[in-house]
């Protein structure tokens, strides 16, 4: 449900009417609420409980078009809901990847029939959408990819593996990106597909990581039959659609997007953090613990800076698409500044178990273990490096031994010959 005329409301209408329908519907979590490593049934059934209030109160899906289910309004009103709901319960675990990765890509490069299902019904909390994009052994490869969607008539039988897949155990659908094209070169015989989940011949396995959480999932397809409608934009034309979700991968993960409802935690960390760690060890009055602070504050407000401006100027057509990646490069480097400064500052009490304080050994020391994790998600801080200095800086490209050979003549592991064949 959406309010009358919703386009002719100001930024600080919204947010007054947000204010107060926020403190009358939705509630702040309790303490520890939200403790547990992964995030289960219960906490999906939650969400999408959520999402459902949202769209009820007129609140759901604020920067994507009436037409298909939001409220077709600016992300200055996004950003104000944003501010608004900041220590209320929020479906957070849908922003990423349903909104702001697949949700975006639909509404960009979908059709018609595609972006009033699949957008519809994740604004209504019905539905959460995932990808199915990187592939064992496939590194930061994507386009080598091998899982292969062959013509059956006017569909698609897809057979192969994807990994490294977020929430995919909770998703309904997903975009799946599949070579279609042998002998096509790497980027132009790629098709994107919409597939459901449960579809018959998916096999889902989810992966434990060193942090104890397993939100990662593992897909095998053993002739997993799609209709020709499930093409998202052009049969061949699957690396087009893919660009522009990677853009949009890496302005969620930077921070940027505004197809989220509340604050995401960039790289799963608050500046608040580091003071409470100081607190917590009885380092608050160290000068060089109180510089460790500074530093990362600066830093902090930096990024948010950074974020504003670059979406700013992608909008106003002064930068292209592509200078997502600095968004994406600066919080990297500034989540991982963060984790070494907590370590430094926890010292021994980053022990995991090794300190009385409950959450102190968790919060600091297995955020150290998943550290590196910030320089992957989202396409490696290299492949961002090499994202602006092409497309942004416009140097020249890095050689590629397999640009325009085709696909097939390529040479790739034993492994992989097999699965083509």
């Amino acid at each position: 449900m959406v309010t009358e005329n919703p386009a002719a409301e100001s930024v600080e209408s919204f947010r007054l009417r947000a204010r107060a329908w926020l403190a009358e519907n939705m509630r702040r979590p309790v303490e520890g609420e939200s403790g547990r490593k992964t995030a289960e049934e219960e906490d999906w059934r939650r969400a999408r409980e959520l999402q459902r209030r949202l769209y009820e109160g007129g609140f759901a899906g604020i920067c994507f078009p009436r037409e298909y289910g939001g409220l077709g309004l600016s992300p200055a009103h996004q950003r104000a809901f944003t501010e608004e709901a900041d220590g209320y319960e929020m479906p957070l675990l849908l922003n990423i990847p349903t909104f702001a990765i697949c949700a975006a890509t639909i509404l960009d490069m979908g059709g018609e029939d595609q972006k009033r299902e699949r957008i519809g019904a994740a604004i209504r909390g019905e539905e959460v959408l995932c990808q199915f994009l990187s592939e064992p052994g496939g590194g930061s490869d994507l386009a080598g990819l091998i899982t292969r969607a062959d013509r059956d008539g006017d569909g698609w039988v897809v057979n192969g593996a994807k990994t490294w897949s977020t929430w995919a155990y909770a998703a309904d659908w997903a975009l799946c990106l599949a070579r279609t094209d042998w002998d096509a070169p790497k980027h132009r015989g790629l098709t994107m597909f919409l597939m459901p989940t449960k579809a018959p011949g998916v096999t889902m396995r989810r992966v434990r990581m060193v942090d104890g959480s397993d939100e990662f999932c593992e897909e095998f397809f053993d002739n997993v039959v799609l209709p020709a409608s499930a093409v998202v934009g052009e049969v061949n034309g699957g690396w087009t659609v893919a660009s522009r979700q990677l853009v949009h991968e890496k302005t969620a993960v930077g921070g940027g997007s505004p197809y989220v409802s509340g604050r995401l935690r960039h790289g799963g960390l608050r500046w608040e953090d580091l003071p409470e760690v100081a607190r917590v060890t009885g380092r608050v009055d160290d000068p060089a613990v109180r510089e460790e602070i500074g530093e990362w504050v600066a830093m902090s407000h930096v990024r948010d800076q950074l974020i504003e401006r670059v979406s700013r100027s992608i909008g106003d057509g002064v930068l292209p698409p592509a200078a997502t990646a600095f968004m994406r490069l600066f919080s990297a480097e500034a989540s991982q500044a963060a984790n070494d400064a907590m370590l430094r500052i926890a010292g021994p009490a980053a022990v995991v178990g090794g300190v009385d304080e409950p959450g102190l050994g968790r919060l600091v020391g297995v955020r150290q273990l998943m550290r590196q994790e910030s320089s992957l998600g989202g396409g490696s801080t290299e492949i961002s490096r090499n994202i602006i200095s092409e497309r942004v800086l416009g140097m020249p490209r890095e050689y590629a031994a397999d640009r325009d050979v085709p696909f097939r003549e390529v040479r790739r592991g034993r492994g992989a010959d097999e699965r083509r064949a």
